[in-house]
């Protein structure tokens, strides 16, 4: 190869990017719209969960016992209610998610210290967030039943007897438990994976169908000055595109960066290759830009969504899926991102995920060469 043919391939290139606004905008503005959007939109904490409280009692104890859930930033108390109808229109309209019933015995069996029977109705349309304010209300209930407990032996004289269980928890890597710091790493893998795979999908695919692939043919270019030439100009976009997602993160979001930086872009610049690479391939065995981009967005968008572990966790997954997922590239970037943002690990702990990355690149770029062929 010769680097003044690379370097002319390179700078036509580059002029197509620069005279088609799509092209650029495709490449730099969608990233940045995409970071926003997701971030701010995307999460998975459950709090402020819109609650409404059914008291048959009105009693101090049950105002007492309602303060704990008003007073928690785990819920919102949207209001109170005086029947089942009631309850059943404010889930229906989505203005509650949990309801608390309180019967009318309530305060009578906390002073007598028998058991009260409270009723808590869920909307279980999202699972996943009922379980989770589920959780919570049972929690908060177990709270007030232990302090009334404590109060009633405070109150006979007797010194209550300390926890059998001293459970001092301490959380790692992401202490204030928020989901956008496990979510954000995730996301610059899906973006870099998808837009990748799209600019370069439709390169060779557009010489094609424009007609100038013949003229390129006729010169003494070589098929890998060629690939490499046209693969440069989207190189620099896509590290563009993650200097621009690391500014965003740590101004913007305020993502811990734990890790080192430099091994951060080294291990990017990897997986930038193999995934242009992907998208070179798919545009020299499609030769068509409409087929190459829907074929990029099904073998790039869907799997880094779904399969990367991005928000769905692959533990969770069926075992053939599970299987799946070890071919999925932007698996091993994401686990690469978390592991660099959040816990600040080094080489020696993702060498098995570069390694990974490094053959699909090699294997990506040889395919590519040995698939383009210089003749009509």
């Amino acid at each position: 190869m010769k680097f003044q043919r690379i370097k002319a391939v390179a700078k036509k290139e580059f002029l197509h990017v620069f005279r088609d606004p799509r092209s650029l905008g495709l490449g730099i503005a969608i990233p940045l719209i995409l970071l926003f959007l997701f971030g701010y939109a995307l999460t998975l904490d459950v709090d402020r969960v819109p609650l409404i409280v059914w008291d048959q009692s009105h009693t101090s104890a049950s105002r007492d016992f309602i303060s704990r859930f008003a007073g928690s930033r785990y819920f919102a108390l949207q209001g109170r209610a005086d029947s089942y109808r009631e309850i059943e229109h404010a889930i229906d309209r989505r203005e509650a998610l949990i309801a608390v019933i309180i019967p009318v015995d309530f305060a009578g069996r906390v002073a007598s210290g028998r058991m009260a029977k409270l009723q808590v109705i869920v909307d279980g349309s999202d699972s996943n967030t009922a379980t989770i304010a589920l959780g919570y209300a049972e929690a908060t209930a177990l709270s007030y039943s232990q302090d009334i407990a404590v109060q009633k032996i405070r109150r006979s004289g007797v010194i209550p007897p300390p926890p059998l269980l001293d459970v001092r928890p301490r959380v790692w890597f992401n202490s204030d438990l928020l989901s956008k710091n496990y979510i954000f790493p995730g996301l610059i893998a899906v973006i870099m994976m998808i837009i990748a795979a799209l600019l370069t999908s439709l390169t060779v695919a557009r010489e094609w169908e424009n007609g100038t692939m013949e003229q390129l043919i006729s010169t003494p270019l070589k098929g890998p000055e060629l690939i490499v030439g046209k693969l440069i100009p989207y190189f620099v976009i896509g590290i563009l595109d993650l200097f621009l997602a690391v500014i965003v993160g740590e101004f913007v979001f305020a993502i811990p960066l734990r890790g080192s930086l430099v091994l951060l872009f080294g291990m990017s610049v990897i997986f930038l290759i193999g995934a242009l690479s992907f998208g070179m391939l798919i545009s020299i065995v499609t030769k068509s830009q409409q087929l190459a981009s829907q074929i990029a967005m099904v073998t790039t968008m869907l799997p880094a969504f779904l399969l990367s572990g991005f928000i769905f966790p692959i533990e969770n997954m069926p075992l053939p899926i599970r299987a799946i997922t070890h071919i999925i590239t932007a698996r091993y970037y994401v686990v690469i991102l978390r592991g660099i943002y959040l816990k600040g690990v080094g080489l020696g702990v993702l060498a098995g995920e570069a390694g990974f990355l490094t053959v699909f690149g090699a294997v990506a770029i040889f395919l590519s060469i040995r698939k383009f062929r210089k003749k009509i």
